[in-house]
């Protein structure tokens, strides 16, 4: 905002605010504070006082502050010179110490407040959600003087910029009196300050509106308070026959009012339905309140058609903050809405001290702490016998001290519980945001992810696209929000770690001819200590687990029937006899095990595919049958470490006859042509047959499984030679 000039005239009329300020505060405020206030203020230049929004001078602007505090409340000597004294501390023409060794520690804590204050409004405060920065200016002003004050300063500005030429500053200031004094105001009682703040605000921001509601109502005053009258003496003759002792009162709503609920019903002002309302008050006792409301009530509907649908009996059952009346919309003269609210002393008595406070009164919730602690704040203003800013001054307000308030660099404003960090800041402008955050900028200071908030801070988030929520954070963060977030943000990951872990354990096993069995796992699992199988599989996926480990945990359960955990002796088992399907096709022995036993049941392993000509070992299981393994298989040194007693030596006998199954992995150059030059060269073979092949091309490369049946390893080897030999090919292996 420009610089302007201070007007001479303005400053030559401080005397004249002086006097009346003097006056107003006899007997309250001395003649020396005053003239000290005065040599103050000629000593320090009025044209380098930074100017306010109001068009009169900062000097003039704080005495009308302080007269019309005084016409409002009771307002002690401290909060007059405070006021006086304050917009020089802001301007830096006077120092708050000074204030504090000449004037007192009260004053200057006023002050400080203040200017704590008055730091909000370069926040764009206009654009922030309005419950939450009334609660950050509560927290903000320790004291509650601080915050009348600043109620009366707005509607000494909003009566001072009627004609300001800056649109935009009216419309803001407007805008600010309407979500956050005036609400203020009416919680404290301010009543006349409330409607006023209300009235001023819609006559900013929609003058037409304004002008035209308040023409009308000017037009028809003289008609209306005719109506209510007419309306009002056949009840009171009703009333005073059914012996009924009462008051009753009528009034016209705001402006504001009238307005606010014209939007609400979509409606012309001729059809809003309580531009008039009437409120009968009724001296009973409290046996007899419900029965006299509703005979009163009987009374009203008998002289006048009730509107069913407008009923609202909060007398069977009361607000949940116990609110009590009785109200009514009836058909009067002249086809006229009128509403007429039936209470009682008691219960007129509860609604005017706040327990029904304005946004309760329309049904809207708030907290039920700030109601009781204003309700009793009014309490002290209105019948404190010493005056109700001198019991105030000791009064903090403590309503806010679990919550802190937050802004982001654009002005917005967040409420946090108390000990909120900057990841809980995160999560709570966006889940996205907090999964990524890596720090923040503190009032500008790089800090950390477990830096804790104040009331105040301004914070920046900042972000990395590779960052992921790490189980340490809940640690961290303390809102509901965030610690859900993380938890399903950890879960997901390793849910999705376990998919992958569990397709790598496949494989492996596949590659190792080994059908995974779900039961055997499920054993694995517990005896390796995990709660769940998706915890198993996700360090699988991320290496904590060696999968050789599991393989050879596999194959020792699944040959040897571990699951009881009882250790038998080799004497124990009781070998069966052989099978035709486990020697070659003309019954000849091909192996020789132990000291040359015959009639032995043996299988060859799966786990290695031994063939003949391989160092193998025989290992007998649980249920007696020998298996035969390579000495190279995975699972050689668990089972020979831990159950050596079943290790027979094998060693093949010099009868060959059949063929056994080998698989090759085959990787090369994705060629046309280049599949059928290999089945071609197994099948030019007569003592090698191809009995199964899987192909996978990607990238322009193709990774290839053969299962082939050969004699014995000479076989095998030789026929590894040939397929290298083809145009393409860049490795080929033995797989187990």
């Amino acid at each position: 905002m420009s610089q302007k000039k201070i007007n001479y005239a303005e400053i030559k009329s401080l005397p004249l605010l002086y006097r009346d300020l003097a006056t107003m505060t006899r007997g309250i405020v001395e003649k020396e504070d005053f003239m000290a206030v005065h040599r103050i203020l000629k000593d320090c230049k009025h044209d380098e006082i930074a100017p306010l929004e109001s068009p009169v001078d900062p000097a003039s602007h704080s005495m009308l502050t302080a007269l019309m505090l005084c016409e409002a409340i009771n307002a002690d000597r401290n909060m007059v010179l405070a006021i006086l004294l304050h917009s020089l501390c802001k301007a830096g023409l006077y120092d708050v110490e000074k204030v504090e060794a000449q004037w007192g520690n009260d004053i200057a804590t006023l002050i400080r407040g203040l200017l704590k204050v008055s730091t909000l409004y370069g926040r764009h405060a206009a654009a922030t959600d309005p419950d939450n920065f009334r609660k950050l200016l509560l927290t903000f002003a320790e004291d509650i003087r601080v915050i009348l004050i600043m109620i009366v300063e707005r509607l000494v500005l909003m009566k001072a910029i009627n004609h300001h030429p800056d649109t935009e500053l009216v419309r803001m200031v407007a805008c600010e009196a309407a979500y956050l004094y005036a609400p203020l105001a009416h919680r404290l009682g301010l009543y006349a300050i409330k409607s006023d703040l209300e009235d001023m605000s819609l006559k900013y921001t929609n003058r037409e509106m304004y002008q035209r509601i308040a023409r009308k109502l000017n037009e028809t005053k003289q008609k209306r308070d005719a109506y209510i009258d007419a309306f009002i003496n056949p009840v009171k003759k009703a009333l005073e026959i059914e012996g009924l002792n009462f008051e009753i009162k009528g009034r016209t709503k705001s402006i504001y009012s009238i307005w606010n609920k014209m939007k609400k019903q979509n409606t012309d002002l001729d059809h809003i339905y309580d531009l008039f309302a009437i409120r009968i008050i009724i001296d009973t006792p409290v046996k007899r309140e419900r029965s006299d409301c509703w005979l009163a009530y009987s009374v009203v509907t008998d002289m006048y058609q009730p509107n069913p649908a407008r009923l609202k009996d909060w007398l069977s059952i009361p607000k949940s903050n116990g609110y009590e009346s009785l109200h009514i919309t009836v058909h009067g003269p002249q086809d006229k809405w009128v509403e007429v609210q039936i209470r009682t002393r008691r219960m007129d008595e509860i609604a005017e001290k706040g327990i029904a406070a304005h946004w309760k009164y329309k049904g809207i919730k708030s907290e039920n702490n700030l109601d009781d602690w204003m309700n009793h704040v009014r309490e002290i203003l209105e019948t404190a016998e010493v005056g109700p800013t001198e019991l105030m001054k000791n009064m903090k307000l403590d309503m806010y001290d679990k919550e802190v308030f937050v802004f982001t660099p654009k002005g917005d404003l967040y409420k946090l519980p108390l000990g909120a960090t900057v990841l809980d800041f995160a999560f709570n402008i966006h889940s996205n945001l907090g999964c990524c955050c890596t720090g923040g900028r503190v009032n500008g200071r790089n800090c950390r992810l477990n830096h804790k908030l104040h009331s105040g801070d301004t914070v920046e988030i900042l972000t990395a696209s590779t960052q992921q929520p790490k189980p340490d954070w809940l640690n961290i963060v303390v809102t509901s929000k965030a610690k859900s977030k993380i938890r399903q943000t950890l879960k997901e990951r390793e849910n999705r770690a376990s998919e992958l872990g569990r397709e790598l354990l496949q494989r492996r096993l596949k590659n190792r001819k080994v059908e995974i069995d779900e039961a055997t796992m499920s054993k694995i699992i517990k005896r390796l200590g995990y709660k769940t199988v998706t915890a198993f599989y996700a360090e699988i996926a991320d290496e904590k687990i060696d999968v050789s480990r599991i393989l050879s945990e596999y194959e020792s359960i699944e040959n040897i029937g571990a699951e009881s955990g009882v250790t038998r002796s080799a004497g124990d088992f009781t070998l069966q006899q052989a099978q035709d399907e486990d020697r070659d096709a003309a019954g000849n022995e091909v192996l020789v095990i132990g000291d040359n036993v015959k009639g032995l049941n043996y299988r060859m392993a799966r786990c290695c595919n031994p063939i003949y000509g391989d160092d193998v070992f025989g290992f007998v299981s649980a249920e007696g049958v020998i298996k035969i393994h390579r000495s190279d298989c995975p699972n050689a040194r668990n089972i020979k470490d831990r159950y050596p007693y079943r290790v027979i030596s094998t060693r093949w006998s010099g009868k060959v006859g059949q063929q056994f199954p080998a698989t090759l992995r085959i990787v090369g150059t994705d060629d046309i042509g280049i599949v059928t030059n290999i089945t071609s060269i197994i099948s030019k073979e007569s003592s090698t047959t191809l009995r199964n092949i899987s192909i996978d091309s990607h990238d322009g490369v193709f990774n290839g499984y053969l299962v082939i049946g050969v004699s014995n390893t000479e076989a095998l080897e030789s026929i590894i030679r040939k397929i290298k030999t083809v145009k393409g090919i860049k490795n080929v292996e033995r797989t187990i």
